[in-house]
């Protein structure tokens, strides 16, 4: 069982949520989010992002920068522009992509439950960001940033959700310049909270989907603020999440782009890649079509590239996925990417920019080869989870991400 707990959030005033919401934290460099961020000083990004508000050049996990989110953070509630309800809420998040909607339920949950792996993680995290992502919890003393987790769906929780949006007005309804809208509902009855979280705890687990480093960082904040007086009931026991039903998800491909071939030609890698893949030459539409099936752009071509049989395990949750299937049969063995997580030879491109980014990237030559893959699936996602196993880096990337600024969560 998991628990879903009320909480008294910290949000927008009506009419300055469209300039407050931000993209999360990990989805910009520092250069982006001052460009989007400038002329508009409600903007989230100056709490997350908080290195736009200094001199250029600043390292970004300086403390002056956990000091100027905090301080950003504060003006804003100073300023009104955020308001803490009075009282403890859940609130209804929906999102908008095109002809795509998903709804989540806004709420905490226990790092105790993270800890004990109810809620279940499926990558690992990396230590500097793990650190960053506690201070910045630590310094601003709040969840300033959801958590995205799902769970499988529950029909009677997706009733009372339809229930209550067709039967009550938004707080929030705005749509972004990106196309992404979103919609936002505050849940002040208490009975009607309760049967949300009495409904949550019938429920055996939930899943990271996106925020390992969040709730890695939450779990730590909550140790690091236990002391003499601690009681589970303070607020640092919990941390912010958005819950959503997992077929509601959006998973779209996390494609690669390899800066180098290294010893090998365009025409000798051709030749090493054809040991483990079916190549078809001069592919018109890069995208696969379904597991197991690449695209692979060099030399100003596509090419289709299917996985032999015997090239990978079957079988296996993690081996089988095709992030797997790449890393294992070219990544490591031709271009001698041993951990996709630390080596400054590749890169990652989130399928929403589109195959041309991957064209873009290698056209300019900035890199020598991209490759297209197709998406690893929810369900893959919690098979792997339930056998406590770890997919590889970068193996998925939903759309439409959640903004920040919309909810925060005072740790006391």
């Amino acid at each position: 069982m998991v628990m879903l707990r009320s909480f008294k959030g910290i949000r927008p005033d009506a009419k300055y949520a469209e300039l407050v919401a931000s993209f999360p934290y990990d989805v910009l460099n520092s250069k982006e989010a001052k460009e989007i961020a400038s002329g508009n000083p409600h903007s989230f990004l100056h709490v997350v992002k908080p290195e736009i508000d200094l001199p250029n050049g600043t390292d970004a996990y300086a403390d002056e920068v956990y000091q100027k989110a905090k301080s950003n953070f504060y003006q804003l509630i100073n300023d009104k522009v955020l308001i803490q309800d009075e009282e403890p809420k859940l609130y209804i998040y929906k999102q908008t992509m095109g002809q795509h909607e998903q709804f989540g339920i806004v709420g905490c949950v226990s790092a105790d439950d993270y800890n004990n792996n109810k809620i279940k993680k499926h990558e690992l995290t990396r230590q500097a960001k793990e650190d960053d992502r506690t201070k910045h919890v630590l310094t601003v003393n709040a969840n300033t940033g959801p958590v995205f987790l799902t769970y499988r769906e529950q029909d009677d929780i997706d009733a009372i959700i339809a229930q209550y949006v067709s039967g009550n007005a938004p707080d929030y309804d705005f749509t972004k310049e990106d196309g992404i809208g979103h919609t936002f509902w505050v849940i002040a009855d208490p009975d009607l909270q309760q049967q949300l979280t009495n409904k949550f705890a019938k429920i055996d687990s939930l899943y990271v989907a996106d925020g390992h480093h969040r709730s890695a960082s939450a779990a730590r904040a909550k140790k690091e603020k236990m002391g003499a007086d601690h009681n589970e009931e303070k607020e640092y026991n919990y941390f912010l999440a958005v819950i959503f039903p997992a077929n509601q998800l959006k998973i779209l491909d996390y494609n690669r782009i390899v800066f180098s071939l290294g010893e090998y030609s365009p025409e000798e890698f051709l030749v090493k890649v054809e040991e483990k893949f079916e190549v078809i030459s001069g592919a018109n539409y890069p995208t696969p079509k379904k597991p197991t099936q690449f695209g692979m752009y060099l030399t100003d071509k596509w090419y289709q590239l299917q996985a032999k049989d015997g090239s990978f395990p079957a079988s296996d949750p993690v081996e089988s996925l095709d992030v797997a299937i790449l890393q294992n049969n070219i990544l490591a063995p031709l271009l001698n990417i041993v951990d996709p997580r630390t080596d400054n030879k590749i890169d990652f491109i989130g399928g929403i920019r589109g195959y041309q980014e991957l064209e873009k990237r290698v056209n300019s030559k900035e890199a020598a080869v991209a490759f297209k893959l197709y998406p690893t699936s929810i369900t893959q996602l919690l098979e792997v989870a339930d056998v406590g196993k770890i997919m590889p880096p970068k193996s998925t990337w939903f759309e439409p991400k959640l903004r920040s600024g919309l909810i925060s969560h005072l740790l006391d």
